[in-house]
Parts: C-alpha cells; sequence; structure tokens
C-alpha cells in the first residue's frame, strides 16, 4: 500500500456526535457544578428568548422552583393572562376608531366627504356620540348575581365588595362554628367563580 495515493489522500472521519456535541456545549450554569449544560433553561419573565444551560440534574432542580408570574400579586397576573389572548395589544370594538379624549367611543363618520347634493343624508355628516352597550348577560350570569343579591348594572367592584360580604356573613368561623349556612356559602363561592370566569369581575 502505497502511503502517498492520491486514493488515501482525504479520507474522512465520520466525527462521534456526543463529543462534538460535549466540544460546543457551554458549561453549566448552576453554582459548583463542572459538567456541561446541554440543557436550556428560560430566565424568566421579561427576558424571553435568553436561557439558562444547566446539566439534567439541575435543570430538573430549577423547573421545579421556576415561577413565571414570581413578584406579580393575583389582580397583575389576570391582568396579563387577559392581555395575551391579544397578544398584549391594544384593542377597540369593531367599528370604532380610537376613542378621543373623554374616553367615549364615536361612529365613524363614512359619508363626511361624501358629495350629497339630493340631500340623502340630511346634513348627518357630524361624528354621533354613543352610549356604549352593555353586554347580554347569559341566564347562568344572571342567575349568578342574583344569587350575589346584586342586578345587571352591578360592576367588578360591587361583585367584589358583596362576595367579600356574604362570606364573612355565613363563613362557618363567623357564626361560631355553626353549619347551617354552609350550603347557601357554597353556592355564593360558585356564583362568584362563574362570574369570574365570564370576566364580569
Amino acid at each position: 500500500m502505497k502511503l502517498d495515493s492520491k486514493i488515501f489522500d482525504r479520507i474522512r472521519i465520520k466525527p462521534d456526535k456526543e463529543r462534538m456535541a460535549a466540544e460546543n456545549t457551554p458549561p453549566c450554569q448552576w453554582d459548583g457544578c463542572a459538567r456541561a449544560g446541554t440543557h436550556k433553561a428560560p430566565r424568566g419573565r421579561n427576558a424571553e428568548g435568553q436561557y439558562l444551560h444547566f446539566c439534567l440534574d439541575h435543570v430538573r432542580l430549577y423547573n421545579k422552583s421556576y415561577n413565571y408570574f414570581d413578584g406579580m400579586n393575583d389582580s397583575q397576573v389576570r391582568d396579563f393572562q387577559k392581555d395575551a389572548l391579544t397578544g398584549h395589544r391594544p384593542t377597540w370594538r369593531m367599528g370604532v376608531d380610537k376613542e378621543p379624549e373623554d374616553n367615549r367611543p364615536f361612529r365613524r363618520t363614512w359619508n363626511a366627504d361624501a358629495h350629497d347634493p339630493h340631500d340623502f343624508f340630511d346634513g348627518d355628516t357630524a361624528p354621533r356620540r354613543e352610549t356604549p352597550r352593555k353586554r347580554k348577560l347569559k341566564a347562568l350570569e344572571k342567575r349568578s348575581l342574583e344569587m350575589l343579591n346584586l342586578d345587571e348594572r352591578a360592576d367588578s367592584s360591587d361583585i367584589k365588595a358583596r362576595y367579600k360580604e356574604l362570606v364573612k356573613q355565613l363563613h362557618p368561623d363567623a357564626n361560631g362554628g355553626d353549619r347551617s349556612t354552609e350550603d347557601r356559602l357554597r353556592q355564593i363561592i360558585q356564583s362568584y367563580n362563574i362570574l369570574r370566569q365570564s370576566g364580569l369581575c
């Protein structure tokens, strides 16, 4: 066999995938760990797309204690989840421009620039102010409001205040351990959860 032959000039060996991965992998970022950081873990809120690198054992420990909403109270978490439905972008009702300074919606004046020689539009080209329509309640939502002794005009703060008031009144601890109001308390809690899930409070 000739060692200077053209045939053996460019022999390639298939690289070892594990060795190549270990060479290109950053070290584990856990304090005191010298293993390769083969697993990515998210850094957290406001650091999307940024990752920490851990070995398998340490990424498991990190994931057990990871909380995306750490440092946020319940109302901030609810607002975040509600905004996530629209990708955290502002939204407006259909057929409405951005709200003016006084925050009242107005109708689009599609005929404002129209030439109207026969007075079809009767000169009505000024933007009309409308009071925002209330959302029509479903039967289950109406029953839940009735259970809390509220009418359809009740807003979020009214519902929350009435719920807290009724829970304090009906809870067995407030009645010296008397469990006779327990069924009513259960209905109040169920009604409040229905209203919360429908976005009324």
